[in-house]
């Protein structure tokens, strides 16, 4: 194993051992540190629904020597149908698999959670130590290391600990000003869950646009199962609180909200009972001016959560602890300049992802009236019957990080 590019090994925590957390173990101990990840859920949380790579996620991936990996696990997704109230495609945006340009709403680069956060974890798990059923309680630091306490009681001492523990972090509320609330929010919430797969779901995504500002989709990921997402725009305190509720609270507040909404709803609701999992959440970008305080520094969605809508959260996730990597890599003897690089570094590209979410846009996708989801449907069927969409993905120079580009790989910078 290297060491840094002075020579020193460092001894760093991650708290959270999602995408971000497993990917900085990854560079990190590449570059001769020794890293623990620590993991409040027992065992490696690799459950959850269907995400996607895209632009520099696609680079950061292929750097890391494990694309080839992922596309072993890809879902086959082929595109995405905007139906009526009787499963009808009205129009159908197909994905960008030419290999250039723009990935549409649907990515060429589409997995499941759980298989990439597992692929992540067979790169790391002979080189970091690994913690699960163990939170980071609290710390205190001074200018020589940080001490964690953890939530059995112990502590342990570390030149540096990161927060990669997800848009409700417990370590960003330690390191903002009290008070301070770094949620940007869009007014939209959303719900998803599975469902036993049927002979009618097919490898196209189907949305169904219900009156009302909500949505219904449906995307099979495998023989047996499919993916249920109820969507909404809604402004509320009960809304915005229901996501902390009891699960079968939850699930009644979803029912309820979609009742009326026709097509497959009813199976969907009926689903809820029998789900492996249920998570239902706010739609938020996590916005602060600061990723890091002394020996304390964020990653992931802890830092920056750009939304699902966005399109780019695992990649920003993936480029995100890529970046912090180089800069630790660089500068293990000067942490504090280490630390103020990755937020010079990485800041316009965040800046860049989280701007492709547009509140106006999403609620033009999200109709109230059953005339204007007419309207939605039939500008979107003319643009696809002209291969608007496909002609746009096709000649975009850029993805949706735009032109910024990822810094030489930390391996091999770190490498004597």
């Amino acid at each position: 194993m290297p060491n840094g590019s002075d020579g020193r090994s460092l001894r760093v925590l991650v708290a959270g051992a999602g995408i971000a957390g497993q990917a900085l173990a990854f560079w990190l101990v590449r570059g001769g540190h020794r890293v623990t990840v620590a993991e409040r859920f027992p065992a490696l949380r690799d459950t959850g629904a269907q995400v996607d790579l895209r632009g520099q996620g696609i680079e950061a991936i292929e750097r890391m020597g494990l694309l080839d990996a992922v596309r072993g696990k890809l879902v086959d997704e082929k595109g995405v149908a905007f139906i009526d109230g009787h499963g009808r495609a009205r129009a159908t945006i197909m994905a960008n698999t030419s290999g250039q340009g723009r990935q549409s709403l649907t990515s060429e680069y589409e997995i499941m959670r759980g298989d990439l956060v597992r692929i992540l974890n067979d790169a790391t798990k002979d080189d970091a130590d690994y913690v699960f059923g163990k939170s980071v309680d609290g710390f205190e630091q001074d200018a020589h290391k940080v001490v964690a306490h953890f939530s059995d009681g112990s502590s342990g001492e570390f030149d540096l600990l990161v927060g990669a523990d997800g848009q409700g972090s417990r370590i960003r509320q330690a390191i903002l000003p009290k008070g301070f609330d770094p949620y940007w929010r869009v007014g939209i919430h959303m719900a998803y869950w599975f469902v036993p797969r049927i002979e009618s779901d097919s490898s196209i995504r189907d949305t169904y646009m219900v009156p009302g500002g909500r949505q219904i989709m449906r995307r099979s990921h495998n023989p047996t199962e499919t993916q249920a997402y109820f969507v909404m725009r809604e402004e509320s305190e009960d809304a915005s609180a229901i996501h902390r509720a009891p699960v079968e609270r939850q699930q009644e507040f979803w029912a309820d909200r979609f009742r009326d909404a026709g097509w497959q709803t009813e199976r969907f609701v009926e689903g809820m009972k029998t789900s492996p999992f249920f998570y239902s959440q706010e739609v938020v970008q996590v916005r602060t001016d600061t990723w890091s305080e002394g020996r304390v520094v964020l990653a992931g969605d802890a830092a920056h959560c750009a939304s699902p809508y966005s399109g780019m959260g695992i990649s920003g996730g993936l480029v995100g602890a890529l970046v912090l990597a180089d800069e630790i890599n660089r500068h293990a003897d000067d942490l504090p300049t280490a630390l103020k690089n990755y937020d010079r570094v990485l800041r316009p590209f965040v800046d860049e992802i989280q701007a492709e979410v547009n509140p106006r846009l999403l609620r033009l996708a999200m109709p109230e009236t059953q005339r204007a989801i007419d309207a939605f449907q039939a500008a979107t069927a003319l643009a696809c019957f002209l291969h608007v969409p496909d002609l746009v993905a096709r000649f975009s120079k850029e993805d949706r990080g735009g032109a910024w580009q990822l810094p030489a790989n930390p391996a091999r910078r770190s490498a004597a």
